[in-house]
Formats: structure tokens, sequence, C-alpha cells
């Protein structure tokens, strides 16, 4: 190899050698051998260029052929061909000044040694750049047995015997969606148990070096590495251990497993699974979307917690289909009812073209007339309907049946993926590092009798409220962001108004109707909030970290739920709370013509929308949902894709056998241990918007279906093609997700309770029809929905310029307007809430208190009926802990007969020797 290098160093001298093939061929050794070629000088002219790379293009022909025949470089094992690499570590060439991050590196891979590890060196001569190291590393089968009798990890020793009774109706439909059963359950079906290294018999090992996984083989020797100091035995220095630190400090460059295969072709060793591969073909490709996910080749490729996030997504968008279907329903509903929108009629026709309404601001905005709105109102139809009410009670009950079926499909992966009782295992076993080592205090633990790490309870607590206070700062600044953008929304729409009214593009047909400065406005603010989203996204995203950090959480699972709960509380706020403005507070406080309601004692807070509150509710869900969930899909696709195409240039063109396994996944993006959760909080934050605010969109889960099946094979493809291969790591559920998702549940209901009574006109239409009308029709509504204003009451700061009004405006003529409101006309007790406000507003909160209670019985008794745990898998469970019984009890009886059967073989041979003592006394003292 050194010789190699060395002649690939004198080829890059372009003006001194030129390559001869000679003697190539070695046939004793049958194989190439670099050090037989023969260099040639060049003393007296300089080579030609390209005659220079034709030349070292040959000398990489021979080189390939070389490695190809010892052993080809794309492999998973050791240059041997048989120490499988469970892990590899990086660095680059160390300059002056360096000499730490050496010293480091050598105590470190000297103290993974001495940990029973084996590490093998590829020089920076060997890699693509010439300054990168590669450290392989591999774990004997004593190291692994050793720690995966440590960590509990669960191991087949019986093949399972209850047969699968669970028979699907009409299961041919579902044929065209299925996938190889080879593909499906790549490995048999066993009754397990923990792993011990003294009962090495007791399970079913045929061959020690295949029996570890390689998912388990590298969450091993991560352990290891987490775990493994990096000073001087002689050095008391306890911080100083863990790939973290030295990951963080620049010690080592990266650190990662080895996927199996390049995802478009198997391996062409046979000793190696080619599982990236299949996933590839079988899952990551979009022609696939239609069908089922191999979860459980998931499962043991990538580890238990990234097959639990995958199953949740896949089952999380096929109850999507349901709740999508019920909502096109609806929207149909409104769609094919159009005839039947008598308010609509009336506010396009003369009823509407004689309702001379209030100026919308102070000032700049003029009179206008209702049937303006005439495109508006029936837009708004479609969405505020009978159909909705329905809608937003189905979807409360949906909610429920979606978290109760999946707690039974969680439960039934925890069973076949071995999770069960799985949470005791990880909150005692694997602490964080960073707790163990900033945690100086020790106490005994009363369940281990063992000294540990603790956190005294006053610094718990002055953390956790420092950590608080810093919340709801966060939250106290993103919600002054909104009120500034709400603001810009008050103060500008004067000015679009003033702007538009005049605009050129007010004369050009088709579009010029739509130009409002109501779309201004919004389109406009909303444009600000999505940067100011964007911006606060980067900042409260390191704020979460800081603080969570700073409560140095015991646990990788308490750290994630810590980290869940306070990401969530900020991207809640950051996401909905322009949705929950326009849903619950727009046009809710204005006042009236003549006392409006100011904002800082300046702005005019801002009326509905001309069609109603709930289309620009609609309106606004419609373009952060969908918004978001592109730019997401862009960004997930898009920029890994980029920087692995930017970081692999190079070596895009290099034979398989230079081109190693471990410079290739160098070459990918790494996946951090908070991959998973941004994946996680991007679903949930769609779940809040098909559910809080469904009532105003019934297409929501439409969108959020066709979202989803393109996001499963989006993050398949990431996984399989662009990230490294991440660490295996076990979860039994979504974990805090689960309950972050119960409490939008109940939420929702609230929401869309009152998103049906006080931002839709469905309560005032059935007052009307049921109470006011006296036929049971929605003739006049109009005219009784809308208050009378004198004109002459205006206060000079809101009364419109003269200018602003429309040329058809006469004041002499006109001496009233309309506004959206129940109140006295001018005269007795003019402009205070009428009976008929009260009516309704008592008609609205009887409708919420009526609608929560009916959902939340649902909700309650469907909780209730629906137990969290199949009756199976509870027999399964059962049935596998009274053969681990069973079977250990049988084994331990086996073990002491072959004891006792030996010591009196042993004893037997006493007799031989002194043959005055009978048998029956030789056996009585020997037994």
């Amino acid at each position: 190899m050194s010789d190699l290098s060395r002649l690939t160093g004198k080829i890059e001298d372009a003006t001194l050698i030129e390559i001869r093939p000679h003697s190539l061929y070695d046939e004793d050794n049958n194989g190439y051998h670099p050090q037989e070629f023969e260099l040639g000088d060049y003393p007296h002219s300089q080579p030609d260029p390209s005659e220079m790379g034709r030349k070292r293009a040959l000398f990489l022909k021979y080189r390939s052929r070389v490695d190809k025949n010892q052993q080809s470089k794309d492999s998973v094992f050791f240059r041997d061909g048989k120490r499988r690499i469970d892990f590899v570590l990086s660095y680059t060439d160390d300059r002056a000044g360096d000499n730490k991050k050496q010293e480091r590196r050598k105590e470190y891979e000297a103290n993974l040694q001495k940990a029973g590890l084996e590490l093998e060196t590829e020089d920076k001569s060997e890699s693509e750049d010439g300054k990168t190291y590669f450290v392989k590393i591999h774990a004997p089968w004593e190291v692994l047995a050793t720690y995966a009798d440590v960590l509990k990890i669960k191991v087949p020793f019986k093949a399972n015997d209850i047969p699968n009774n669970r028979d699907i109706p009409m299961d041919w439909l579902f044929t065209p969606f299925r996938l190889p059963d080879r593909i499906m359950n790549p490995e048999p079906d066993y009754f397990t148990s923990s792993f011990n290294k003294e009962k090495i018999d007791f399970f079913l090992i045929d061959d020690k070096e295949t029996f570890f996984p390689p998912s388990v083989r590298n969450r091993i020797v991560y352990y290891i590495l987490a775990r493994c100091p990096y000073h001087k035995p002689v050095l008391e220095e306890k911080d100083k251990k863990g790939i973290k630190r030295l990951l963080n400090n620049g010690t080592y460059g990266a650190a990662f497993p080895l996927h199996d295969c390049r995802y478009w072709k198997p391996a062409k060793d046979l000793n190696s699974d080619s599982e990236r591969f299949h996933l590839y073909k079988h899952w990551a490709r979009f022609h696939s979307f239609f069908k089922e996910q191999p979860l459980n080749l998931i499962r043991k490729y990538y580890g238990e917690k990234i097959g639990i996030y995958f199953a949740w997504l896949g089952f999380y968008t096929e109850m999507l289909f349901f709740a999508a279907v019920v909502g096109v329903i609806c929207f149909l509903y409104g769609l094919f009812t159009f005839d039947d929108n008598e308010w609509s009629k009336d506010i396009c026709g003369e009823i509407g073209g004689s309702i001379v309404m209030c100026p919308l601001c102070d000032k700049k905005c003029g009179y206008w007339k209702l049937n303006s709105t005439c495109n508006s109102s029936w837009q708004s139809h479609m969405f505020d309907n009978v159909g909705t009410v329905f809608f937003a009670i189905f979807m409360g009950i949906w909610v429920t049946l979606f978290l109760e079926f999946w707690k039974r499909r969680q439960a039934r992966l925890e069973y076949e993926w071995d999770l069960v009782d799985f949470e005791e295992e990880q909150q005692q076993l694997q602490r964080r590092p960073e707790y163990e080592t900033k945690c100086t205090a020790r106490r005994l633990n009363t369940v281990t009798q063992e000294m540990e790490p603790y956190l005294p309870v006053t610094s718990k607590c002055a953390r956790t409220f420092l950590s608080g206070a810093t919340v709801l700062f966060w939250i106290a600044l993103i919600i002054a962001c909104i009120i500034g953008v709400i603001a810009y929304r008050l103060a500008v729409y004067a000015a679009f108004a003033s702007i538009i009214k005049d605009s050129p593009t007010k004369k050009i047909e088709l579009v010029g109707s739509l130009i409002t400065p109501q779309l201004a406005t919004s389109v406009t603010a909303s444009c600000i909030n999505f940067i100011i989203i964007m911006i606060l996204n980067l900042m409260y995203e390191r704020v979460a970290i800081w603080i969570t950090d700073m409560e140095i959480p015991k646990t990788h699972l308490e750290y994630e739920n810590k980290l869940t709960v306070k990401m969530f509380l900020f991207q809640f706020v950051n996401y909905y709370s322009s949705c929950f403005y326009v849903a619950f507070f727009k046009g809710k406080f204005v006042g009236y013509p003549g006392d409006y309601i100011y904002m800082f004692g300046k702005l005019r807070n801002e009326e509905c929308d001309p069609g109603g509150c709930l289309i620009e509710l609609t309106t606004q869900l419609v373009i952060v949902m969908v918004g978001k969930q592109v730019w997401g899909n862009i960004q997930e696709a898009l920029v890994p894709w980029l920087m692995n195409w930017w970081g692999s240039r190079k070596a895009r063109n290099h034979p398989e056998s230079l081109y190693s396994r471990w410079e290739q996944d160098h070459d990918l993006q790494n996946f951090g241990h908070l991959g998973l959760f941004y994946e996680y909080l991007e679903m949930v934050i769609q779940f809040g918007f098909i559910t809080l605010f469904v009532a105003s969109f019934p297409l929501a889960p439409l969108l959020a279906l066709m979202n989803n099946i393109i996001e499963v094979r989006v993050d398949a493809w990431k996984f399989t093609t662009q990230f490294r291969r991440p660490v295996a790591a076990k979860a039994h559920s979504i974990g805090a997700w689960q309950e972050i998702l119960n409490g939008v549940a109940v939420l929702s209901v609230v929401t869309n309770a009152f998103i049906v009574s006080f931002t839709s006109d469905m309560i005032p239409r059935l007052a009307h029809l049921y109470v006011y009308s006296g036929n049971q029709t929605m003739n006049n509504y109009i005219n009784q929905s809308l208050s009378v204003f004198n004109i002459s009451h205006f206060q000079e700061w809101n009364k419109p310029d003269p200018d602003e009004n429309p040329n058809w405006f006469d004041s002499s003529v006109i001496t009233t307007c309309r506004y959206r409101d129940y109140r006295n006309p001018p005269g007795v007790d003019q402009y205070k809430h009428t009976m008929r406000f009260w009516h309704i507003l008592a008609a609205k909160l009887a409708f919420i208190i009526i609608m929560e209670h009916v959902v939340f019985l649902v909700k309650f008794f469907v909780a209730w009926i629906i137990p969290d745990v199949p009756s199976e898998v509870k027999a399964r469970i059962k049935r596998e802990r009274y053969l681990v019984q069973e079977y250990l009890h049988n084994y331990e009886v086996e073990k002491l007969k072959i004891q006792l059967s030996r010591r009196e073989d042993d004893c037997l041979c006493t007799p031989m020797i002194y043959p005055d003592i009978s048998r029956h006394e030789v056996l009585s003292e020997c037994l």
C-alpha cells in the first residue's frame, strides 16, 4: 500500500515520470502488484498534459485491478474480508498546533482497544482529498455478548408456535398494495428473551458473526464510544469522555455506521444483506406510493425508533383517507346547494344593489354597496353551510378514533419488536453522558444499591424556573411580532384603499374586480408573517436546545421529551397565532360607526372581509398550511441532494474499487440526533391545522393526505439515499408527541365549536330561519342582519374624505349607511344592542356547550370501548413470559443434571483408587 501511495505521488509530478505496464501479472501469486511498475524519466522535455491525463487514467485502471483482485473498497469488512466494520471515525490531517487533538485521539483509541474493540486505520493517502483518515471499528463476539447482556437486548430462544389467526375480510382486494413477504418479514418470528452471557446455549445461535444484526452492533458500539474516556488513566477528569465531546471540539470530524451497499444496486459481497438496496427498490421510490411500507425491514435496518416514526406516519396517512372523503363530501354539498343560497341571491340582486355600506376605514375609505361582495358571498357558502357543523362534529370523533387505534397499533408493534417493558430499561440504563459528567453529586440508588450521579433539588428547581421564564419570554416575543403584523394590517389598509381606488389595475378585465384593499393587505401581511416565522424558527430552535441542555435531563428520552414540549409551544404560537387572530379576534371588537375601537389609540380595529370572517380564515389557513408543506418538502428533498451533489462532485466518476464504502457515506449528510424530532414536529403541526380549524376548510384533510403520500416517500428517499446511516436506537412509542396529540385533539373540539358559533354565520341564519322569519325561509335575512347608522353622526376624524366617495354617492339623498351588527337604529336607545343580538349570543353559547358535551361524550365512550392493547397481543405476551420461565427452568434443571452426572462419574473413579471405600459411601460423600 505504501508503494502504491508513493507511486501516486510520483504520478502527480507531471514532469518526471512515465508509467509502463511491465510484468504486472504474477502467476504464482495470481495477482497484480504495483511494486512491479517501471518508471521512466523525461530528462529533456516537458510531457504533454493530455498525455499525462492518459497515463494517469492508465495507472488508475491498474490500481483498480489491484484493489479488485484483493478486495473491493466498496465493502463493509476490514481488509481481511472477515471482520465487519461496525462504526467509522474520521478526522482530517493535523496541522501545527493540533497536538492536543492528536493526544486525545491517541488516548481515546487506546481506551477503545482496552474496551475490546478492534481498530483499523485507513491512511490519508488512500482518501480522495489526501487529508482524511478513517478509523474503522469492529466489535468482536466477546464485546457484543458482554454489552448485549448489559443493555438487556432481546434475542430469540424459540420459534413462535402461536398460529396467526388474523384473517382480513376480502384479503384479495389488497393484493396490489402488498410487498413480497421476504421484504415485509425479513426475519422469522421468534419468542425472545433478554440476552444472558452465562446462558449462551439457551439461545438460538447458529453463527456468532451474524447473530447480532448490524443495527444492534452499531448501537452497542456507539454505547461504548459515548462512554469511553480520552484522558490518561492516571488523570481523574471525569468530563473528558465520549465521542460527542470529541466531535464538538473537532478532534474527530464524523462518527457513523456504514450502509451495507449502494442504494441503486446490491452489494457484490454475498455476506452483505443489501438491505439498503431493497429499501430503496420497494420503499423509497415514488412509484411505490400506493404500496405498504416494509416496517419490519425498516426496523431491522434503522432501529426501532425510526421504525416507530414511519409506522405512525403511515397509520396517520391511512386515517386521513377517511377524513378526506368526508371532507370532500361536505365540500361538494356546499358546491351543489348554491341554488338554495337565498342570502347570496339577495346580496347579488336588487337588495344588495340598494344597500349602502359604511366605510371600512377612516378618511381614506368611501361608501360602498353590498352587491360588491357578491363573489365572496358565493365562495363563503362552499365552506359555511350545514355540512360545516356535521364535519366539525365528525372530526372530533375522528381524532379520537385515530388516537385510540394508534395505541392498539403501537401495542402490537411493541410486542412484535420486543419493546414490551422497554421504558424501565431505558430509564435505568440509558443515562446521558452529559448528565453523568455534569452532575458531580453522588447518592445511593435504592434499587440498584449503587452510587450514581444526581442533580440536587435546589439546582434542578433553579434551572427549571430559568427555563420556564425563558420559554415565556420567547412566547411573548412571538406574540409581540404577531401584534406588530396586526398593527401593519391596520395601518396600511387605508393606504391600499386609497391607492387601489385610482389604480389602472382596477380596469383590467377578469382580475380587476379581485384586486381589493383586503387582498393587498392580506397578501403583504402574510409575506411579512412568513418572513418573521422563518427568522424566529432559526432563533428559538437554538434557544430551545440551549435551555434544554441547561436543565441537564437524565436520560435521552427525558431530553427529547423536554425539547419536544418547548419546540411545540414555540411552533404552536408561531404558526397558529395568525389563524387564531382571524378566527376569534378579527371583526369581533370593532365597535360601530361613530364609536370605533382603536388599537394603540390610533389604529382602527380591522373588520371582517365583506364575504364574512370564515372565508378569510379559510384563505389564511390554506396559505399557511399549503405554503408550509410545499416549502418543507422542497427543503427536505432539495437541500440534502444539493449538498451531497456538491460534496461528492470529485468522486462521481471513480470506479467502485477506489471510492470506498466509508468515503461514500462520509460524503452524505449527517442525520443528527434531532433529525427525527423535526419530522415529528412537521407532522404534528400539520395535525393541528387539520383539527383546530377544520370547520373553516373541509378540504384540509385532503391536502394533508396528498402531502403525506409524498412525505412518506420523500422521507424514505432521504433516509435511504441522502443521509448517513443513523445509529440504531430503541423507542417503545412516539414519546411526548402522544400527549401533545391528545392535547390538540381536546383543544380542537373547543376551537371548532367557537368557529361555528362566532366565526361562521351559521347560528344567526338558523335563528332567523326557525325563530324570526315566521315562515321558515331566509327571506329578508340580509336586511335584518345589518344595522342602520346616520351619516351625520360620523365624527370628523373618521368621516370619509369627499373625494374618496364613489360617483353614485349623493349626501343629500343618502343619509344612512349599513354595517354588520345587531344594534338599534338612530332614535330611542340608538346604537345599543337589540334583543335579537342577545338571543343569538345565547344560542351561540348554547351551541358551544351542546357540541362540546356531545363530542366529548362520544370521545370518552369510544376510548372506553376500544382497549389500548388488543386481546391477541395480551395473549401472546402472557404466552411468551410463560415460555421464558418454563424454558429457563428446564434449562437450569438440565444443566444441573449434567453437572451431577459429571460429579458422579468423577466420584465413581475413587473406588478404583481406594478399593476399601464402598461405592455407596463415595456417592454419599460426593453428593
